[in-house]
């Protein structure tokens, strides 16, 4: 099998690039690979594909009234929302984020919290979604500042924005979107949103890695994380990288196309709801986070993650599994985070209610546009093959 795409189902940790976005990115290294802040002509040509980039952007996610910030990525998009936003706030003042933020809101949360900021946590329910209700008390001051994680990288549970931005915008308080898993999966109307900013990144939706972006409702008060050159209207220093800029935006405009061509579903939906009723045969399978049959609207549509148990109930370590599966060629996640060696609970799981060995029991399925229904007899029979050996 091999290192093929087809049996690489880790899309939630990143993506192989798109053919079209070599091909963009080609063209612009030998068209426009001038600084964009020099005046001579290769410098207007970059400056001129940088801007165009930037509206094209723009239109695609519905941010016309708004303002597109190009970043490294999502955690540097995340670390200038969180610590560029509300410059003028006091000592004391308060940030809400959810139980199961992803590791970079959760250390540019410490960050606030280290300068005097105090943090709280949004508790989650069994699915990992936050109930809207339980926000409203934690709205009133100090509260400066509220970040959510839309699409949860690990069990998938998307969160009811919608509901989350009304009270937020009823209490006057901005809410930064941590859009990394949705961009590429659901259409973005950002100025339909009830949202003050929203990170991305391209290479979780087939563009290149090193590239993200911060779109800012107009109005909405940031200071500069890095100083230098005023690139970025002021808000981030350092020559933009046109070539990956132009992959970003044409991984966008590639997964808008395949959303507009199904009526602003993902197309992977169907595949992954076959795929997850064939891996929950299993007894030893158990699904994690929102139950798509339930809620379909409430799930990341390329996103699969279960906890894994033996046949006598007990949970299985989830990177074991990875390990074992990847023998067998295909490649997937465990939720549970790695250091020295060691495996430690998911705090995410943990944040849902799970016990510390259930939360090393993770396994992550994400899928790609490029997957076929040939994964519908491989994993399951895979995944047999592995909880059948012995000593496992």
């Amino acid at each position: 099998m091999g290192h093929h795409p087809l049996h690489y189902l880790d899309c939630s940790a990143t993506t192989p690039m798109a053919a079209e976005v070599q091909a963009a990115m080609q063209r612009c290294q030998q068209e426009a690979w001038g600084n964009p802040s020099s005046l001579h002509g290769f410098g207007l040509v970059a400056a001129e594909q940088l801007e165009r980039q930037r509206q094209r952007l723009a239109a695609l996610l519905g941010c016309a009234s708004g303002r597109v910030v190009f970043t490294s990525g999502g955690t540097e998009s995340i670390h200038l929302a969180l610590l560029g936003s509300c410059p003028d706030a006091r000592s004391g003042s308060r940030l809400v984020i959810t139980g199961v933020e992803h590791p970079a809101t959760l250390a540019a949360a410490e960050l606030r919290r280290r300068s005097g900021w105090q943090v709280a946590h949004l508790p989650v329910d069994r699915r990992g979604l936050v109930d809207p209700e339980r926000l409203r008390p934690l709205l009133a001051p100090p509260t400066a500042l509220v970040s959510v994680i839309w699409g949860q990288s690990e069990v998938g549970t998307l969160q009811p924005l919608q509901a989350i931005g009304s009270l937020c915008r009823e209490a006057g308080i901005p809410l930064h979107v941590d859009a990394v898993q949705v961009v590429g999966h659901k259409p973005i109307d950002f100025d339909a949103l009830p949202v003050d900013a929203l990170s991305l990144t391209a290479h979780k939706l087939q563009g290149p890695r090193g590239i993200g972006a911060l779109l800012l409702r107009d109005g909405v008060a940031l200071a500069p994380l890095l100083g230098g050159g005023g690139q970025e209207g002021g808000l981030r220093a350092g020559t933009e990288p046109v070539d990956l800029v132009t992959g970003l935006v044409e991984a966008v405009a590639l997964s808008h196309r395949r959303l507009e061509s199904h009526g602003g579903r993902d197309p992977i939906t169907p595949l992954r709801d076959r795929l997850l009723q064939r891996l929950l045969a299993h007894p030893g399978l158990q699904l994690t986070g929102v139950d798509p049959r339930e809620q379909p609207a409430a799930r990341l549509p390329h996103h699969i993650s279960l906890l894994v148990r033996d046949p006598l109930g007990q949970p299985l370590p989830g990177r074991a599994l990875v390990h074992q599966l990847w023998r067998q060629g295909f490649a997937v996640s465990s939720g549970s985070a790695c250091s020295s060696g060691e495996q430690r609970p998911s705090p995410t799981l943990l944040a849902m209610g799970y016990d510390s060995a259930e939360a090393q029991a993770g396994l992550r399925i994400s899928l790609g546009p490029w997957h076929g229904d040939a994964l519908l007899d491989q994993l399951p029979e895979a995944i047999d093959r592995v909880l059948a050996s012995p000593g496992f």
